[in-house]
């Protein structure tokens, strides 16, 4: 390397920077002094990409020149919801067997090799509320991975021995249900939040599983996975005006006619207010105290997106994480969460765990915020902090194409854009107007600390002992209701005497 030049470059680099660092402004001793300018963007529109295809279902198609890629999802109107009594496992088997049981003229292996010789992905399953079969590959193979995947939405194989093998892995996963206590606590949180009658509190059997058949497989298929019920997200590297031909040859001449899925059922039943247990020995107790919740379209949404995030959903920022973890030591975290429900209000939730002996006097801290936060406003900086975390980091929810496609299939799906198709361009304005007077009063209407529905899953003999330091009993919580609430059988979900 030449060096002879080296010190008269760096003088020249010095001379031309010096003015830059002399009118630069000084550099803020702390990181919250900086100052930054007014960010300006504006989200997609969803009419941009939004097509009615003559097949019938409405698809968002977005390209992406960046990689050879492309991306197609179809979102299937069915669920879970629509199991039959006593075949509940149908759908989530349908979903998972939709793909992996074979398709058209191949059978579940040809299919698996083909799409590794493709280095390509296609998925399929089937949720509570929802379904869907996601295509990835590259660009050149599109026609074929196109062809496959209408094979799988018209001709699933469902090969018997894969259905048995999932049968087997499904009644494996089910008998360690009770082998941790966050199992056992998940599904005891649905019955109490929503009501043992409602579709959600339906667990899959051992017995529910074992009878489900290939020709039940079929018969869901069938009434279900027809155009109809499909909306669609595309993405990636392709011409528009050519993806919508395909997509249209993609869905033309369905060989079955099928069902428009019925709505999602909405007749939820909270358990009264209380302390309920499930005892469970470890060492640890699990605890979530539920409140009444809204839909997304309720008024009050975004006050409580923002009331929320101070409560517990801001992770370090929220006032249970400060006082459970941060100024008392008693969990790793504590947190809140206040859902918007699209079909049904989706309760609200605070939750930690903690030693069995200060489970108590933590489930009081987390009522104590509750209250707290209806009866004072909060600060100044505690709204600005949780409405700058939402405003700041909203151009995540489109920073790629196919987020954007995904997003407003969603809402297509959901039926957010019938109601509301600029509901992306004013959110950040109905988060921003939020004051520290609606904070308060969203809290005070929604949250009741007195009428709280507690669950605690541990060691029952010694969370109800309490803590020497801290005299908080459980029973104390709740008028002196403690409700006990059994183990149920892994497998037969019935109580276990």
């Amino acid at each position: 390397m030449n060096t002879r030049f080296l010190p008269i470059t760096l003088g020249f680099l010095i001379a031309g920077v010096s003015p830059l660092l002399r009118a630069a402004d000084p550099i803020p001793d702390r990181p919250e002094k900086l100052q930054f300018p007014p960010l300006t963007y504006e989200p997609p529109r969803p009419s941009d990409y939004r097509v009615q295809l003559k097949a019938g279902p409405v698809a968002y198609v977005v390209p992406d020149r960046t990689l050879p890629l492309v991306n197609i999802t179809v979102l299937i109107r069915c669920g879970s919801y629509l199991d039959p009594v006593g075949r509940e496992g149908v759908a989530e088997v349908t979903g998972h067997l939709l793909v992996r049981g074979g398709v058209g003229d191949k059978s579940a292996e040809e299919l698996e090799e083909r799409l590794a010789f493709l280095a390509a992905s296609l998925t399929s399953g089937v949720g509570g509320d929802s379904g869907s079969v996601n295509l990835n590959l590259l660009s050149k193979d599109l026609p074929e991975g196109l062809a496959l995947m209408r094979a799988a939405l018209t001709s699933p194989r469902f090969q018997s021995d894969r259905l048995e093998l999932h049968r087997d892995q499904m009644i494996q996963g089910m008998k360690q249900r009770n082998d941790d206590s966050g199992s056992i606590h998940g599904m005891e949180t649905v019955r109490l939040a929503y009501g043992t009658n409602f579709w959600t509190a339906r667990m899959t059997t051992g017995a529910s599983v074992q009878a489900i058949t290939v020709d039940e497989l079929r018969a869901y298929h069938r009434q279900w996975f027809h155009p109809g019920n499909f909306v669609v997200a595309a993405s990636g590297d392709f011409d528009k005006a050519q993806l919508v031909e395909r997509l249209e040859a993609l869905f033309a001449d369905w060989p079955f006619a099928g069902e428009m899925a019925p709505a999602v059922p909405s007749n939820i039943v909270m358990a009264p207010g209380g302390v309920y247990v499930v005892d469970k020995d470890v060492n640890q107790g699990r605890v979530t105290v539920m409140l009444p919740g809204v839909k997304r379209d309720h008024p009050d949404y975004p006050a409580v997106t923002v009331m929320n995030d101070i409560l517990g959903g801001g992770g370090f920022t929220s006032r249970l994480m400060n006082r459970v973890r941060s100024d008392e030591g008693l969990a790793y975290g504590a947190s809140s969460s206040f859902p918007g429900g699209v079909h049904y209000a989706r309760a609200f939730q605070a939750g930690l765990s903690t030693k069995s002996r200060t489970v108590a006097y933590a489930t009081r801290i987390v009522l104590d915020e509750i209250n707290r936060i209806t009866s004072g406003p909060v600060t100044d900086e505690e709204l600005n902090t949780a409405k700058r975390s939402f405003v700041d980091s909203f151009p995540g929810t489109f920073d790629t194409r196919v987020k954007v496609a995904s997003q407003f299939a969603s809402d297509e799906f959901t039926g957010r854009f019938a109601q509301d198709p600029d509901y992306w361009k004013n959110w950040r304005t109905r988060i921003e107007t939020v004051t520290r007077a609606d904070v308060q009063r969203v809290a005070r209407e929604h949250l009741h600390a007195d009428r709280a529905v507690i669950l605690v899953t541990g060691q029952k003999e010694e969370i109800l002992k309490g803590h020497p330091d801290h005299p908080v009993k459980l029973e104390q919580l709740a008028s002196g209701k403690v409700t006990q609430l059994p183990l149920r059988d892994p497998l037969t979900q019935e109580p276990v005497k």
